[in-house]
């Protein structure tokens, strides 16, 4: 895609405008949004991306359009993933309900610029040195073997980076909020507050994450608009998605699995290209609207048997409790 200045700067500056006026609105009114607000919120970005997808495909042609679709739908499944440590880090550090929505469109703001620097960085690294599709296609492999080994209390665990552990030891903080504020003034000397700390937690966490979904994206298409473009679709709804689907995460107990499955096939995708572009006759290149397909129907099946697993651990959880015998007085 031979893209003008213009046009980049046009789709920067309409990602900056959407998220300078969610942040307006999170701060005129700082509370936890009502299941209907945060359906609706989330359905307007989807149907930004949407949008954005068909403009594609009008502007550039079906191709771009297909792995624009692809990266945005794989990357915001592993968003959903990334929900999951987004509660255990509220629930670490005790967040006030009424604060989420703020620490949450801060955290991604901070990670949107980094992820921004790292696709950059990926772009140039990628144009110069194309063997580092190998690299990227076994380090997903190896990232799905992890994923499928990981049992559920490694899932449930929270533990603190490396920039985290540091900002604690050598930034003074506060022991307890002061409202929103990031600093205040504890006994007549200037500390960060744990909002700050938190911020740094979601923040950072999420370009963590960032080291698998990013080689995941760039094993469904080398454009770093196209790249760029989909991480923002999938971050900027992230904070609404927190609100909705933040009771259901529990049921969604196959999740992981899927997304094995899905980094799975994207690295076997982008090592399978590799040998194609290195002259090798039986390597396949995989087409687009077929990983499309692959990541459509695998998150079809992990969310159907998810609830259907969730729906049968209910019953029976509900079954032992009616089978207990009554207590019977002494």
């Amino acid at each position: 895609m031979q893209l003008p200045t213009w046009v980049w700067l046009t789709t920067m500056g309409a990602i900056a405008l959407v998220i300078a006026f969610d942040f307006y609105l999170v701060a005129r009114n700082p509370r936890e949004p009502s299941f209907r607000e945060s359906l609706l919120s989330v359905s307007v970005y989807v149907g930004l991306a949407v949008l954005f997808g068909l403009g594609v495909v009008v502007f550039a042609g079906p191709r771009f359009g297909g792995e624009f679709f692809a990266g945005w739908i794989t990357e915001y499944s592993l968003s959903v993933d990334n929900l999951f440590v987004f509660v255990l880090i509220m629930t670490r550090f005790a967040v006030p309900r009424e604060y989420r929505q703020k620490v949450l469109i801060i955290g991604v703001v901070l990670a949107l610029v980094l992820r921004a620097v790292f696709i950059a960085l990926g772009a140039e690294a990628i144009s110069r040195f194309d063997w580092l599709f190998y690299v990227f296609g076994a380090f997903l492999i190896f990232t799905a073997w992890k994923l499928l080994r990981q049992d559920d209390s490694e899932a449930a665990e929270f533990h603190e980076n490396a920039v985290l552990r540091v900002v604690r030891r050598v930034v003074p903080t506060a022991p307890a909020y002061h409202g929103a504020r990031l600093t205040a003034v504890v006994s007549g000397k200037r500390v960060v507050t744990p909002m700050l700390v938190v911020m740094i937690a979601v923040g950072t966490t999420d370009l963590l994450f960032a080291v698998d979904s990013i080689p995941a994206i760039f094993g469904l298409t080398k454009e770093p608009y196209l790249v760029l473009t989909a991480n923002a679709f999938a971050l900027m709804g992230l904070r609404q998605l927190f609100f909705l689907v933040g009771g259901l995460l529990d049921r969604l107990v196959h999740l992981g699995k899927g997304l094995a499955v899905i980094l799975a096939f994207i690295g076997v995708k982008l090592i399978f290209e590799a040998l194609h572009h290195h002259g090798v006759p039986w390597a396949p290149e995989i087409p687009i609207l077929l990983s499309l397909g692959v990541i459509l129907v695998v998150l079809l099946v992990t969310t159907v048997a998810s609830l259907m697993a969730s729906a049968r651990a209910g019953t029976a959880a509900v079954v032992a409790v009616a089978e207990q015998p009554p207590d019977s007085d002494a």
